[in-house]
């Protein structure tokens, strides 16, 4: 069965020629009927949508105050709390440009965006300031620090005051315009600056409320960080638009705080990633420990989830992985949802308003079942408007009319994408071409496995020789007899040339802030 989108309204992305993120999740939450509704929750308290409405107003007479003004890069550096939405409200709806990093990175990494991204002020929670002490004297408006500001910084609570006073103008920002900054986590690299535009909030929301349409009752939760922009998009953005309650975890997601989150606060939809999912699944009988009953669907992106994690999923927990997929220049592009079923290990079909295709190095489509180069038509409003101060790497992904991903992919018949691993993860061995992707998903099908990670190991006779780095469920001893038990289960689910030569075993696989595994720190 070929999947199609149905007819869509014309309006459905339909970009005004002035938009402000801030002013269309804030300036019209009244005429939508959201103001008594719980916005967010998180353990200590709530907040409705009129109430968050009036904390913004207030904030925003206080950066102003500050001397804020349009255009000027405004470092965000939180965890996710209400503090965080309430700034990156306010900076928008003055005009300025707020700027995400992640919380994890480190004095090195937090120095070189201050500096790259021109930010004037900082803004930030006690817990974070050590770093930002050493690079106070190169931000001009200081720091601002929510919680308790220690000597030599400013108290974000000063900003919001009392007095709510006089509506406070939102900027008559283009659509066009920069909205804010999310810097990558700098894995490969120095952390690129990803400049989007006011736009996104329509392109993209609209996509998000199609592929997954919500109910007034929902309650949304991810457990990323809002430096990752799906988690930001998902759990933030996207619920305010759609005027639902939104879930806040403030602690790090490990299983357990995820556990503990969903049986204290009733989330009905869930967005993580796979890994989170899979350690969510190694805790022997989780299903009877804690109470899934309030979830109707959860999401899974950032990483490959495997059909073996998907099966289990909804064997054990009794609901769904919608997979979808996304890049951080855009945030989300092909996924699947309950309007089509799912087809797990899959990472979906294309949504409405983007044009996805699996092409060679001459652009021409390959076809069904062939893999090729996943490419986006960069034209999209959704997409990125370019890498802060970087028009070369900006141009070495958009070229020729397509934003080029880096991943290898290919479709089905009937219009599913199917991933099969970065261009530069892929490798081959004795001339034939090995997708990771493909044995990792073998990899973890047996019982003992909770993750695998597959890499090359240079071999002057084959050219590469298929290396699996494999953590065990607790319990189980990373013996010899365990690696030949798992190559054999291996060599009978796949081809006898892509089962794995080395089998080693690791406590755990280095990963990204956002998840993401590290797959060149385990290359050698």
């Amino acid at each position: 069965m070929t999947v199609s989108n149905p007819s869509l309204p014309p309006e459905f992305c339909e970009i005004p020629d002035r938009l402000n993120i801030a002013g269309e999740l804030i300036d019209k939450i009244n005429t939508r009927g959201f103001g008594k509704r719980t916005a967010f929750v998180w353990d200590d308290g709530c907040v409705t949508f009129g109430d968050l409405a009036d904390r913004v107003n207030r904030l925003c007479h206080g950066l102003a105050t500050a001397g804020v003004t349009p255009g000027m890069s405004v470092l965000v550096w939180m965890h996710n709390c209400h503090e965080f939405v309430e700034t990156l409200l306010a900076v928008m709806k003055v005009g300025a440009i707020p700027i995400f990093l992640n919380s994890q990175l480190g004095d090195e990494e937090v120095g070189y965006v201050i500096a790259h991204s021109d930010a004037q002020v900082a803004f930030t929670l006690s817990s974070l300031t050590d770093p930002l002490l050493k690079f106070i004297d190169t931000l001009p408006l200081g720091v601002f620090v929510a919680r308790g500001a220690p000597k030599g910084t400013n108290a974000f609570e000063m900003l919001t005051g009392d007095d709510p006073g006089d509506p406070f103008p939102t900027a008559q920002t283009k659509s066009d315009d920069p909205a804010f900054m999310i810097y990558t986590s700098g894995t490969t690299g120095r952390p690129k600056g990803i400049v989007h535009a006011h736009r996104w909030v329509i392109a993209l929301g609209n996509a998000n409320i199609y592929r997954l349409p919500v109910r007034s009752e929902d309650r949304i939760y991810a457990t990323g960080e809002w430096s990752f922009i799906s988690a930001l998009g998902h759990n933030v953005i996207f619920p305010m638009r759609n005027g639902v309650t939104a879930v806040i975890l403030e602690g790090r997601p490990t299983a357990e705080n995820v556990l503990k989150t969903i049986e204290r606060h009733r989330p009905t939809l869930m967005y993580s990633v796979a890994t989170v999912y899979r350690r969510i699944l190694a805790i022997d009988e989780v299903e009877d420990l804690y109470d899934f009953s309030s979830l109707r669907g959860c999401n899974a992106t950032g990483e490959a989830l495997e059909a073996t994690t998907w099966h289990a999923f909804k064997d054990r927990i009794g609901c769904e992985i919608w997979e979808h997929y996304g890049v951080s220049e855009m945030q989300m592009v092909l996924g699947q949802g309950p309007r089509q079923p799912v087809r797990p290990g899959s990472i979906g079909v294309t949504i409405p308003g983007t044009h996805v295709e699996v092409l060679d190095e001459k652009y021409r489509k390959v076809p069904p079942g062939k893999i090729g180069h996943l490419m986006i038509a960069a034209q999209n409003p959704g997409f990125f408007i370019e890498y802060h101060k970087d028009p070369e790497k900006t141009a070495e992904v958009v070229h020729d009319g397509w934003y080029h991903t880096g991943d290898l992919a290919w479709q089905d018949e009937d219009g599913f994408f199917w991933v099969a691993g970065r261009e530069d993860d892929c490798f081959k061995s004795r001339g034939i071409f090995i997708s990771p992707y493909e044995i990792e998903n073998i990899l973890r099908q047996h019982p003992a496995i909770i993750e695998a990670c597959v890499v090359p190991r240079s071999d002057s006779e084959i050219g590469n020789r298929i290396r699996a780095v494999c953590v065990l469920k607790a319990g189980t001893k990373p013996t010899k007899a365990m690696a030949e038990e798992i190559r054999a289960s291996v060599r009978m689910r796949i081809a006898p040339y892509k089962t794995p030569h080395i089998i080693e075993f690791a406590e755990y696989l280095p990963k990204s802030p956002v998840g993401k595994i590290l797959r060149r720190e385990l290359t050698p």
